[in-house]
């Protein structure tokens, strides 16, 4: 079986180095001229879908704008994974669970198991009831050639208390989470468990290249990152970055010339900004 990281790898080589978010919130749905509701939520979806499936290398729904619309969401949820899964484009659910136990593993089948209605390629989870908290899911995801990307250091303010607060080895807690992350990833060249760095977060004197594994950078665009900014963040690890836009992209809708258009321009960018392939 080939491996999330594998096929990513091979994927981005391919099509450039982006991540397209689908967050259909309701100030989007509105501004696209769409209901509120599961019906726009699906042709807000489609749309993206249909337009930048085989451009765009990974795509990243979040579950929260699905999930608000009650099981009509969640049915719509289940679509736009089965078709980015049909049109050859990777799956990153954005769902940030993290848990202990049994609820952990639940959380685990659910989105990372083969036939699971729900299965992603790739899901975020939260490690702050420890890393090793995370063990079941990372453990399945590997069984299943699927991914997880693990919160590390994010861009919101808030996000420094914990990250950046010291463990009782001494290390930041973000620096533990690297290397749980790298640990899990050990002998591979490109593993298949992931980070989440912001893309605005600025150097951070941490060593991401240990990981091997994917560098998830959301941020680009709307919130302030960009793909010169990417070098002083990642250093020496860029060749594992993932660039992820949402608003920046969503905006230019609901025409798909325009959504498109806008890909693409991003696309070339973090072509000449990283190196891939």
């Amino acid at each position: 079986m080939i491996g999330y990281g594998e096929r990513l790898a091979r994927l981005v080589a391919e099509r450039g180095p982006l991540c397209a978010g689908i967050d259909p919130h309701p100030a989007l749905l509105t501004q696209w001229g769409l209901p509120v509701n599961a019906r726009g939520l699906e042709r807000c979806a489609r749309t993206m879908i249909d337009t930048l499936a085989d451009l765009v290398p990974v795509f990243k729904p979040q579950s929260a704008f699905f999930e608000m619309h009650g099981s009509k969401g969640i049915a719509v949820l289940e679509h736009v994974l089965t078709e980015l899964r049909e049109a050859g484009a990777l799956s990153l659910l954005d769902v940030k669970r993290g848990d202990i136990g049994s609820t952990m593993d639940a959380y685990a089948a659910a989105y990372l198991a083969d036939g699971a209605p729900l299965a992603a390629d790739a899901i975020t989870v939260s490690p702050y009831l420890g890393f090793g908290s995370l063990a079941g899911a990372i453990e399945l995801a590997e069984e299943e050639g699927r991914g997880v990307y693990v919160l590390a250091l994010t861009s919101n303010p808030e996000g420094r208390q914990v990250q950046h607060a010291r463990a009782a080895s001494g290390r930041l807690v973000a620096e533990e989470i690297v290397a749980g992350a790298a640990a899990a990833n050990a002998g591979r060249t490109y593993g298949h468990v992931g980070l989440v760095v912001g893309a605005t977060i600025g150097r951070t004197g941490i060593d991401l290249g240990q990981v091997h594994g994917s560098l998830l950078s959301p941020g680009i665009g709307a919130q302030g990152g960009g793909a010169a900014g990417l070098a002083e963040v990642f250093g020496d690890a860029l060749p594992y970055v993932l660039p992820s836009t949402s608003r920046e992209l969503m905006a230019t809708g609901p025409d798909p010339m325009q959504i498109r258009t806008k890909a693409e321009q991003m696309l070339a960018q973090m072509r000449a900004a990283l190196p891939v392939g």
